[in-house]
């Protein structure tokens, strides 16, 4: 245990101190007799050394969920007797602690004290638990020792998913097999239709009643059964936040929820977290492969830049060809829109999930302010008007809404368009 010495000399003591003088001032034994107890006092708490307490804290896992509790494991031994050991865990401001923080006990010679926090979490992100700080008193309380002790615990808390119904079809699929219907035809179990046989057709695909129906031989054409390459692009050039809430909790919520959809399905998942800091992630599948885009969206945070970047900052393999492109993004930066906008040019199947900002605005009652809020507005409105003049379509997820209510609006206009 490391730590340092702080001294608390209570009124009492400058008393005694006054008294030894006086004493030897006026010559009297009073002063001297009344002051004794108190040198006693301070003189047995400078030959009171350091207490050596030994301080060990641990988690019982190392990744949760949002809103789920966590057992802090606090574990204490002394050779020596301390009269007062005061302990105090720190916490970020997304975690909380029933019953509070702090915990004052007493530790006999010898003896092992466990100590059990639970720990909320609150929100998603990456933290860190300890050192625990302390503070040892000895009997008087005139002597104090205080630091820290104990390694810091990591601790990831992944974010609450949302329940979907069913996830966005893309327009291409991949040539490795999966679990979606390929719309070309080719070997696979899902029925596609009817043709005369041809040279080189296998037997099994002959379809006898048809075959005995029309007099000549017909074969079942289907569907193949192909995986998918989707990217999740998320916008993380500006937010809004108000009381505790942000569009890019919101953001980080859906990027997780769709990961984990896709992935299920045998997809190849990527992640491209484009704004003030540029991060990615090539396409894989897995279970692996949806922690490593979990850990990296608890990383991602608003950072505010003037950098104008594009799409050709990164790697090719980032971008598969044929690839779904999912942007979540708040719609707040035209330079989102813009490299959103040079992928839809490029060819890629363009999905935009708008994480809407207004629920966590609030105009005010002057007529600048609320000409400025209607201006604002406008220019989101024009904005997506310009994504759907070129077939993207905009879904807004609203706050208390769940994401599963955008996806379907996102699968019946894919369902009722018609090529123009």
């Amino acid at each position: 245990m490391t730590g340092f010495t702080s001294w608390r000399l209570p009124a009492y003591a400058s008393l005694a101190a006054a008294g030894l003088v006086a004493g030897l001032a006026f010559g009297r034994v009073e002063p001297v007799a009344l002051a004794a107890p108190f040198v006693l006092a301070l003189v047995a708490a400078v030959t009171e050394h350091e207490p050596r307490v030994s301080v060990r804290l641990s988690l019982d896992r190392e990744r949760a969920l949002e809103g789920e509790e966590v057992t802090a494991t606090i574990e204490l031994s002394s050779p020596d007797s301390v009269d007062r050991f005061e302990l105090l865990v720190p916490l970020p401001p997304e975690a909380s602690i029933e019953g509070g923080p702090a915990r004052a006990l007493l530790l006999r010679a010898g003896e092992e004290r466990t100590v059990e926090l639970t720990l909320r979490c609150e929100r998603w992100g990456a933290f860190s638990f300890g050192p625990v700080l302390f503070r040892a008193r000895d009997l008087l309380g005139l002597r104090s020792w205080e630091g820290e002790a104990g390694e810091p615990q990591p601790l990831r808390v992944y974010p609450r998913e949302e329940t979907l119904r069913s996830l966005v079809a893309p327009l291409e699929t991949q040539v490795f097999a999966g679990n979606q219907v390929s719309r070309v035809r080719g070997e696979g179990i899902e029925f596609a239709d009817l043709r005369e046989w041809q040279p080189g057709d296998r037997v099994r695909r002959v379809n006898w009643r048809a075959t005995a129906l029309r007099g000549s031989l017909w074969v079942n054409e289907q569907y193949p059964e192909r995986n998918t390459d989707v990217v999740l692009f998320l916008d993380t050039f500006a937010e809004v936040r108000a009381q505790g809430r942000s569009t890019n909790d919101r953001a980080v919520r859906a990027a997780a929820t769709l990961a984990r959809g896709y992935l299920q399905r045998k997809d190849r998942v990527g992640l491209v977290g484009f704004g003030g800091v540029l991060s990615w992630l090539v396409p894989e599948s897995g279970t692996r492969q949806l922690y490593a885009i979990v850990d990296t969206l608890l990383a991602s945070d608003i950072v505010h830049s003037f950098a104008l970047r594009d799409v050709d900052t990164l790697p090719p393999r980032t971008l598969p060809p044929k690839a779904l492109v999912l942007a979540i993004t708040p719609l707040l930066d035209n330079r989102t829109a813009s490299a959103l906008l040079d992928l839809r040019a490029r060819g890629y199947d363009l999905i935009v999930v708008e994480v809407s900002p207004l629920e966590l605005v609030d105009p005010s009652f002057a007529a600048s302010v609320e000409l400025a809020h209607r201006l604002w507005r406008l220019s989101r409105e024009a904005l997506r008007w310009r994504y759907e003049q070129v077939g993207v379509p905009v879904v807004t997820w609203r706050e208390g809404v769940p994401l599963a209510g955008p996806l379907e609006e996102v699968n019946a206009f894919r369902h009722l368009a018609r090529p123009a």
